[in-house]
């Protein structure tokens, strides 16, 4: 059982999908494919445009860099993700104010408001929504409204890769979102999107840099149903179906109410038996618990009972493990995930197993306590 915060499992029929014979990219065929895929992706991202690039979550992050950025960049780093946005300004020399916080700790409107405050060249900020790294959730719409009426040409560039899918999010003053396939969409990794407001559309029009990654180039190009360059024709087919089934089997909202569901029951069943939930502002995406035997029960979880979580990176790769509410999880999936968790905590003397996490877990989600 697949429960890392991505790669997700692709459903079968999605997967039935992306079998079928090859499409060439320039035909009519695939521009209707991608036509009605673009405008799922209009849908759920909630904003005025949208690219789809043949690359990783992090191909989008750079494109976004580059592309938005005139002067200045404001960079929030909790996590390995908010670290990233600072790595590409430096590779690219450009000029960036990093605010750190520990991965646990969620940037405050007043940190944001007060580094714009002091420093009038920069003209853009980029932000995760949810932090994976630690499983953590930005106030980003909070922020993105003081920043806006600070100083509306401000690019807020929000990084979605664990958002998107999850939770609707509130676009009203965010010019860039970013996701990726292999989360919440459930796909094989390999395909970025970007939602863009108009204003960021202007800007790019205007900014653009670079050739491959060059924003201007593909919204132009993508208008038509088509990409500049080679598409990835298996992912886009992949992408429609997804949308699509979530569209016809209850909308995207139902997808939202049944991911907060399992999210919440599944830190009420941990901590319920003793486990630590380790973000301030835990994100729907997943849960994330702190804990020093966080190799040993992932370890046991594994082997034992055919459950596969994540653990960390850097400074807190031994200390927390991650389990994924993303994509078309069933309840008895994440039910199993919580009951193995509280049988490796009894198998290493940590508390005796009595059934409380699966209690807890069903009563929350069946019962709404």
């Amino acid at each position: 059982m697949l429960l890392t915060p991505g790669p997700t499992p692709v459903p079968e029929f999605v997967r039935k999908a992306m079998a079928d014979i090859t499409i060439h990219h320039r035909t009519p065929e695939f521009e209707s494919i991608f036509g009605q895929t673009r405008e799922l992706l209009l849908e759920i991202f909630g904003m005025d445009e949208v690219v789809m690039l043949a690359s990783s979550g992090s191909g989008a992050m750079e494109a976004c860099v580059t592309n938005l950025t005139s002067k200045k960049a404001l960079t929030i780093n909790s996590g390995k993700f908010g670290e990233r946005f600072g790595k590409i300004c430096k590779a690219f020399d450009i000029s960036y104010t990093e605010i750190t916080n520990e991965w646990n700790t969620p940037v405050s409107v007043e940190e944001v408001i007060e580094a714009i405050k002091n420093d009038n060249d920069i003209d853009a900020l980029f932000i995760q929504i949810c932090e994976s790294a630690g499983g953590l959730r930005h106030p980003v719409e909070e922020i993105a409204k003081a920043v806006k009426a600070l100083n509306k040409d401000i690019m807020v560039v929000t990084d979605g890769i664990t958002a998107i899918g999850v939770e609707k999010i509130d676009t009203t003053n965010l010019d860039a979102v970013i996701t990726g396939s292999q989360k919440a969409l459930m796909l094989p990794p390999g395909l970025a999107m970007i939602g863009l407001s108009n204003e960021a559309v202007a800007k790019i029009q205007s900014n653009a840099k670079g050739f491959y990654f060059n924003l201007a180039t593909e919204i132009k190009v993508q208008k038509t149903n088509t990409t500049a360059w080679t598409a990835a024709t298996t992912l886009i087919i992949g992408l429609r179906e997804v949308l699509a089934y979530l569209k016809n089997n209850g909308g995207f909202e139902k997808l939202y109410e049944k991911t907060a569901l399992r999210a919440k029951a599944t830190r009420e069943a941990l901590k319920a038996i003793g486990c630590e939930i380790y973000p301030n502002t835990p994100a729907d995406a997943m849960t994330t618990v702190y804990t020093e035997n966080a190799p040993a029960i992932r370890k046991i979880l594994k082997t034992k009972y055919d459950v596969n979580i994540a653990g960390g990176q850097d400074h807190i790769k031994n200390s927390i493990f991650r389990i994924n509410h993303m994509g078309l999880v069933e309840d008895f999936e994440a039910s199993w995930a919580v009951n193995a968790i509280e049988l490796a905590m009894d198998e290493l003397g940590l508390r005796e197993f009595d059934g409380t996490a699966n209690k807890v877990f069903a009563t929350v989600t069946f019962k709404g306590n």
